[in-house]
């Protein structure tokens, strides 16, 4: 050990450093090769602490270390210099796999030989600061100084990048000056409804997210630095074969080098606020990069699928404004899936055991007995198991593999003796995920397998797979998970909450499934813009429902026409109007912009106002109705003033005898309220969260789990609320704003006699929340 650490400190490691290196017995042979290599040529001393830095970096990030001994070359022959150099050469031979490598591409894609002057770099600096002048004089020192770096680095790749931020320095202080005080400030933030840009129904548009940056932006091109169609082998912890490059070709002459993503849920549930990002990144991607998303059904578990559930995934799919390139079954490979079974079985990485299922289940679970059978045996007994001849759980076929959460061998399939959703009686043995998920990516030639971080560990026995088998294998991807607060949205919890009477079902509005969500009335767009907002992340992302919530009231106030609305009704009549008299009021849709049309609602004697918007004794601060104070009425022209006050038996006061005049006789009221004339009787639910802590789930916050934590206020029902008559024709899921009240959505439960709104969102957001 003491050598090895003497000949890591004398490439300039730290003694330390070698000795964490000497740990990695990958890391610490191949470092120890690479010394060697340049030491056979330019002797004991002949590495310095320059070449040793890059000797140690080319060690730790070589995959392939077959080119450890070409790469050390190069940098002991100082042709690799730089870590810009090093980075190069590393992407180089990990897209060239194939030998013998061409010297002279090699040494063009990694700039050897290439000088770059004091001059070019002050020529190209000030290039970059000529195209962006205007704006760099008009923001001074709140520009982005990292987009003029981006500029000149890309015009001389192989510049030293500290000497071009230098020059950048200089010619910036040379243009504007010292900073001032102003410079100084820190620049304010954008609001988010000043950025945002909502999109159409189809969700074709450009959403902004926070931080000013579109979806479409966020996923287009080498955004994402994902790999290039074909180029699968460049990804880190791709495994090469020697059938890969072939199979490679053989992908690209299928696809004609499109992209192919693929949303593959399992109709065993209803979609969640979750799926929404996951629908989103896997259609947007596509889209974004002019490919194609197909909507597959991982339909390999016949006990847990219905009808209802594929109908309500598609449906959900296209409500947020996605159409798939095609609707396929994991069910449609079954015949396939079972041939590549009997394949690796025939390649001895399969085999059939008699474990049961509970001595599988853990990390630990002791090794099968049965795992070096006969090759033979095995396919006599997976064929048993194909017809039947075997009891549930009696045998399994598992493939011969540690996955990377440590875990043994994983079940490919399983008997079950329920008759499939699509195909009847024709299996009782049914295919994993851990099986099926790959092969269907690659027999659909899918070239970005996009999933949650969660399946990470799953992915090198999605590449294991493949390459057993000599298939095209494409790309595993992961990103974060999206997860809100205040609710959960486990299949099993909804199920126990709809069981137990909680909610009503998948779609009662205080959950966040999209059906749900769809009930409620939030717009589809909004729930693009709040999966835009929250970005495409590689980190589990967990987020407040108000953040939702805002999206939600940015898409309403530019779509949801306005209507007025009582929920606690007052009646009011005015003694100094006819009994007869009627007139017809205008009311604008939208009032900040009139020009998008108006509807007509009755005024007559008689009117109604909320409860909330007359006391009877005058409070500091009150700015509406009064006995001493009067009101004006939205867009009806008139001031009311109190004249007399009625009370039933118990002092509750149920009818205001008030007088009126014209707005243009009057003086100024201090406040316009709301009213409605004939109305229609309705009834409005008021919803609030579903559980009174932000994690029901964790058992530190909510020791008695879940379903301990039910808000008791979470749905408030009116049954005699009054609207105003223009909503007379509305369709479900039509969207309201009840002015001064919130937004509405029109209820399923709706009929000819009474209309039923869903409060969808208040009109601010309420500050008393978390």
């Amino acid at each position: 050990m003491a050598d090895s650490v003497a000949l890591f400190t004398s490439i300039g490691l730290s003694e330390q450093k070698a000795k964490e290196t000497l740990k990695n017995e990958a890391l610490s042979s191949a470092l120890k090769d690479a010394i060697t290599q340049v030491q056979r040529v330019h002797g004991p001393s002949g590495v310095d602490k320059a070449m040793g830095t890059l000797l140690y970096s080319m060690a730790s990030r070589l995959k392939d270390t077959k080119r450890l001994a070409f790469l050390s070359d190069s940098i002991g022959q100082r042709k690799i210099s730089t870590e810009l150099q090093l980075a190069a050469a590393l992407e180089f031979v990990k897209s060239h796999p194939q030998d013998p490598i061409n010297l002279k591409e090699f040494e063009e894609a990694c700039g050897v030989g290439v000088v770059i002057t004091p001059e070019q770099i002050e020529d190209a600096v000030e290039s970059v600061i000529k195209k962006h002048k205007e704006q760099l004089l008009k923001e001074r020192y709140h520009f982005n100084m990292g987009l003029l770096m981006g500029e000149a680095r890309s015009a001389l790749k192989w510049a030293d990048g500290k000497v071009i931020k230098n020059e950048v320095d200089m010619q910036v202080l040379h243009l504007l000056g010292p900073k001032t005080e102003a410079d100084l400030e820190k620049k304010p933030k954008v609001k988010f409804s000043d950025v945002f840009t909502s999109v159409g129904f189809s969700f074709l548009g450009d959403v902004m997210t926070g931080e000013g940056k579109s979806l479409m932006e966020q996923l287009r091109g080498e955004a994402l630095k994902f790999h290039k169609t074909g180029e699968n082998f460049k990804t880190e912890g791709y495994v090469v074969t020697p059938k890969t490059m072939d199979l490679l070709k053989k992908h690209m002459e299928i696809t004609g080098g499109q992209i192919r993503t693929r949303f593959p849920p399992e109709p065993n549930g209803i979609l969640h606020i979750g799926h929404a990002k996951a629908i989103n990144f896997n259609f947007g991607y596509a889209k974004a990069n002019n490919g194609i998303c197909f909507l597959r059904y991982d339909d390999t578990n016949p006990e847990k699928e219905e009808e209802k559930y594929f109908t309500a995934i598609k449906d959900m799919v296209e409500w947020l404004g996605y159409k798939p390139y095609a609707v396929t079954h994991a069910s449609d490979n079954f015949q396939q899936l079972y041939d590549l079974a009997v394949d690796l079985i025939r390649r001895g990485q399969a085999y059939v055991c008699h474990q049961k299922g509970e001595d599988l289940k853990g990390h630990n679970a002791p090794p099968s007995p049965w795992r070096d059978r006969p090759v033979e045996e095995s396919l006599v007994l997976f064929e048993r198991m194909k017809k039947g001849l075997f009891a549930e759980g009696e045998a399994t076929l598992r493939m011969k593999m540690v996955m990377e959460d440590g875990k043994m061998d994983p079940v490919a399939y399983r008997i079950k003796y329920t008759p499939h959703h699509r195909t009847g009686d024709e299996w009782c043995i049914y295919p994993t995920y851990d099986y099926t998920h790959c092969l269907c990516d690659s027999i659909e030639n899918i070239t970005h397998s996009l999933c949650t971080k969660e399946f990470q560990a799953r992915r090198s026995s999605y590449y294991w797979l493949c390459n057993a088998l000599d298939v095209y294998c494409p790309v595993q991807w992961e990103y974060g998970r999206l997860n809100l607060t205040y609710t959960v949205v486990s299949k099993r919890k909804i199920i126990k909450l709809v069981e137990t009477g909680t909610v009503r079902d998948w779609d009662d509005p205080r959950l966040f499934t999209l059906t749900a969500l769809r009930r409620r009335g939030f717009p589809p767009e909004a729930i693009n813009n709040f999966c835009a907002r929250v970005g495409v992340t590689v980190s589990q992302t967990t987020t407040e429902p108000h953040l939702l919530e805002s999206c939600v009231r940015d898409v309403l106030n530019d779509t949801a026409p306005r209507v007025m609305a009582v929920l606690e009704p007052l009646k009011v009549t005015i003694t100094n109007l006819p009994d007869n008299f009627k007139s017809d009021v205008q009311v604008p849709d939208f009032p900040a912009n009139e020009a998008k049309g108006s509807h007509t609602v009755p005024f007559t004697r008689t009117v109604y106002i909320e409860q909330t918007d007359f006391r009877e004794v005058m409070e500091k601060g009150y700015k509406r109705l009064t006995p001493q104070q009067p009101v004006g009425l939205r867009h009806a022209g008139y001031v009311i003033s109190v004249q007399k006050v009625i009370k039933d038996a118990q002092g509750k006061v149920v009818e205001l005898e008030v007088t009126c005049c014209s707005t243009e006789n009057a003086e100024k009221p201090k406040a316009f309220i709301h009213w409605v004339s004939q109305p229609l009787v309705c009834e409005v639910r008021l919803y609030e969260r579903l559980f009174l802590h932000k994690h029901p789930e964790d058992t530190s916050e909510v020791p008695n789990g879940f379903l301990s934590d039910i808000n008791p206020n979470s749905l408030q029902v009116i049954t005699s609320a009054l609207v105003d008559t223009s909503v007379k024709g509305a369709k479900v899921f039509d969207k309201f704003q009840f002015e001064r009240v919130g937004y509405f959505s029109l209820d399923p439960d709706s009929t000819a006699d009474k209309l039923v709104f869903n409060r969808t969102v208040t009109l601010k957001e309420d500050p008393g929340k978390i």
